[in-house]
């Protein structure tokens, strides 16, 4: 009996130590992709959550933002799938901490869950050297072709790298000076070196940006569709005033009418005249009220596009050559509201001052005895209907004076 009970809690003690074991033996990370913790305003992040272990166990993830064991935050822009954190279009919001949490259920009750390190990201103000996408919208049929190029090079530097993130697969770049593009699946353009041109398929799908020896370009998702419906909106982000047209494209057959969504309520329903299988939907003037998560959908609902961010940033007229806040030209708005508030109070105050000045004025005149000699020469009104012909160029206490002595001689 005494055998079988040491056996029993050797065997306790062992899985115990083995679980342990395995535990200190992983561990769970979180990466920035792009790579860094400097992010750009109106660009697309990626933050991946990855536990370094070369067992097939299956994990489940939980994300947290700026405080563990916290909910994020809901934001239509962050978007949560298992391992992976997106945030579309960044702002100075999203500025903080980032975390991840795996966890492991055993065929047992025991468990084992690991918690990462914070990945700490900071929202740049200073916009970066540009990407370019042609079309320029996130989403794209599969055989499309599309166009991405590096930004000029301001240095006498080797060249930029344009490189690929896919979630579940690895970093992929290319030095674009060279002849091919092709680890990105890729080839040069005809016409410019530095562009590279591809056909949208499974491997196309992904964060793209480029790398130099200036820093990095911003970076943009896109996404290949195998459905039937996509609506291409601005990659980068519009400005306040822009016209913006969204484009709801039915892969085939003959469809003319599509219903607009915004944030996931229906917008309007449009028909297109045309017979190109792609409704537009314009949206003049754009604001901040403009931003959200669009997507559209057939008229009998039963497909739809992915949704699709659109951005909206501060009007042109408010940004520098830099792209920063135009803060000298807020100073000048500032001065000039100050300078309306205080003529507002001043004014009024000053002919306050005034009137209350003359009113003290007359009161010290009207307390103090005025001496003959200090009267005019004036000849007195002979009778009372007289009284009204007194001139008016003296002042009102003299003039009450006059009339004192007049009606009573007495006083």
């Amino acid at each position: 009996m005494n055998v079988i009970l040491i056996s029993s809690l050797l065997g306790v003690a062992a899985v115990v130590l083995q679980a342990a074991a395995s535990k200190e033996s992983l561990r769970v990370s979180v990466s920035v992709w792009p790579p860094g913790s400097n992010i750009y305003l109106g660009e697309c992040v990626l933050l991946q959550c990855t536990v370094e272990s070369n067992s097939s166990f299956v994990w489940s993830y939980r994300w947290f933002r700026h405080k563990p064991r916290l909910a994020p935050t809901p934001d239509p822009r962050h978007l949560v799938s298992g391992d992976s954190y997106s945030i579309t279009a960044v702002t100075r919001e999203d500025a903080g901490s980032y975390q991840c949490q795996a966890e492991r259920r055993g065929s047992n009750t025991t468990s084992v869950v690991l918690l990462s390190h914070l990945a700490m990201l900071s929202v740049s103000e200073l916009p970066p050297p540009s990407l370019t996408l042609t079309p320029s919208t996130r989403q794209l049929f599969r055989g499309e072709r599309f166009t991405v190029q590096c930004p000029t090079s301001q240095t006498n530097s080797s060249g930029w790298m344009l490189r690929l993130f896919s979630p579940g697969r690895r970093v992929r770049k290319r030095i674009l000076y060279t002849d091919m593009c092709s680890p990105l699946g890729g080839a040069v353009g005809a016409d410019t070196s530095d562009t590279c041109v591809f056909t949208a398929g499974t491997g196309s799908s992904g964060l793209y940006w480029c790398e130099g020896a200036e820093g990095r370009s911003n970076a943009v998702n896109i996404t290949v569709s195998y459905g039937t419906i996509i609506l291409r909106t601005p990659a980068f982000p519009v400005f306040e005033g822009d016209k913006v047209v969204l484009y709801c494209q039915y892969w085939t057959g003959n469809h003319s009418k599509a219903s607009f969504f915004k944030n996931g309520v229906e917008m309007v329903t449009l028909t297109s005249s045309s017979s190109d299988r792609v409704i537009k939907m314009t949206l003049e003037n754009v604001t901040q009220e403009d931003e959200g998560l669009y997507k559209c959908a057939s008229q009998d609902r039963k497909v739809e596009s992915p949704e699709s961010w659109l951005s909206v940033r501060p009007g042109r007229g408010n940004l520098t050559s830099d792209g920063t806040a135009a803060s000298m030209s807020d100073s000048w708005k500032w001065i000039i509201v100050s300078c309306g508030i205080v003529l507002m109070f001043l004014v009024p105050l000053t002919v306050f001052l005034v009137r209350h000045y003359r009113y003290q004025t007359f009161r010290m005149r009207s307390c103090c005895p005025v001496s003959k000699e200090d009267l005019p020469a004036v000849e007195l009104p002979a009778t009372k209907q007289d009284v009204t012909e007194v001139q008016w160029d003296l002042s009102w206490m003299e003039m009450s004076n006059l009339l004192d002595k007049h009606l009573y001689p007495g006083t």
